[in-house]
């Protein structure tokens, strides 16, 4: 179990850095992109940001379902169940919230839209940063024990 939860944790920490990455330089910038081509770009942009996100993000909830069902020693049961619930309100964050933004924005740039997508991203972020402690708090649990 020790080997999912490296697992884990390079997958969540990736996250992390992209999802600050994404709402302090990506989201905010799309305002930048212009009218004319924007159309074109938000739908690369999600096809492409797609490849980059959709591996991590799979073996992420792969390994987070893993870890409660078999939490490794000296993990707290509490730490991966709670990571599991964030991860649930990350995806039902992003199935509800933002890609429906995203579909929108791909049919032309919306002040309303763009706006409500930057905002609206803050929960993935706060629950990824949440999650990013919480396997720091279950790697250390491990290694301590070691």
């Amino acid at each position: 179990m020790e080997a999912v939860l490296l697992v884990h944790f390079a997958a969540t920490v990736f996250m992390v850095g992209v999802i600050w990455f994404v709402q302090v330089v990506h989201y905010p910038l799309f305002d930048q992109v212009g009218r004319d081509g924007f159309a074109a770009y938000s739908t690369a942009h999600s096809r492409l940001t797609g490849l980059v996100v959709g591996p991590p993000m799979l073996v992420e909830a792969a390994t987070a379902v893993a870890l409660v069902i078999s939490p490794p020693q000296g993990v707290p049961f509490f730490l991966p169940l709670l990571g599991l619930i964030l991860l649930a309100v990350v995806w039902l964050s992003t199935a509800f919230l933002q890609s429906p933004q995203h579909g929108a924005l791909g049919r032309g740039f919306a002040p309303d839209s763009h706006g409500f997508l930057v905002r609206s991203n803050w929960i993935r972020t706060a629950c990824w940063t949440i999650r990013g402690l919480l396997v720091l708090w279950m790697t250390a649990g491990v290694l301590s024990g070691a």
